[in-house]
């Protein structure tokens, strides 16, 4: 067993069943690991990458992030770290009773919230604005399609 081999009854997948779970390749797998959207996994003494649970739902978050929103890499990593600095303050604030640190506490999430949901709007009006585009050209064709229907058609 290696150092960095688990030491728990948890369950742990390798690269092949986590590919096979998420419908990522095992290379996407290990470049999600060397950008740092997904944390360094345990490994085996034979040097194989072991996924837990918590990393396949962080791949689904991921995942999801990525296709509703349409969000980059990038955009995905500081999205999921500010949840985790969320997750930081909420422990922080479970562990006072001090009216004043919990609402700086209150204040920084609060902060985290609105960046997130900045994200998502600039997102949103993107998709926004593509939708009313194709809308606007499907009326011309539908335009168009009229004009031609009242034109006799050569060959009738």
């Amino acid at each position: 067993m290696t150092q960095d081999q688990p030491q728990d009854d948890a369950p742990y997948y390798r690269i092949e069943q986590v590919a096979a779970r998420t419908g990522l390749t095992k290379r996407t797998l290990r470049y999600y690991e060397e950008i740092g959207l997904l944390p360094p996994p345990a490994r085996t003494e034979g040097n194989y990458r072991l996924y837990s649970e918590a990393d396949i739902t962080r791949l689904e978050r991921i995942l999801a992030l990525k296709e509703a929103l349409g969000l980059t890499l990038s955009e995905i990593n500081a999205f999921i770290q500010m949840e985790e600095e969320r997750d930081d303050i909420r422990a922080l604030y479970h562990e006072t009773s001090d009216p004043a640190a919990r609402l700086a506490q209150i204040e920084r999430a609060a902060a985290i919230a609105r960046q997130q949901l900045d994200l998502v709007e600039r997102k949103l009006r993107t998709l926004t604005n593509t939708r009313d585009a194709l809308q606007e050209r499907l009326r011309r064709y539908d335009a168009l399609r009229e004009e031609l229907a009242g034109q006799k058609i050569v060959g009738d």
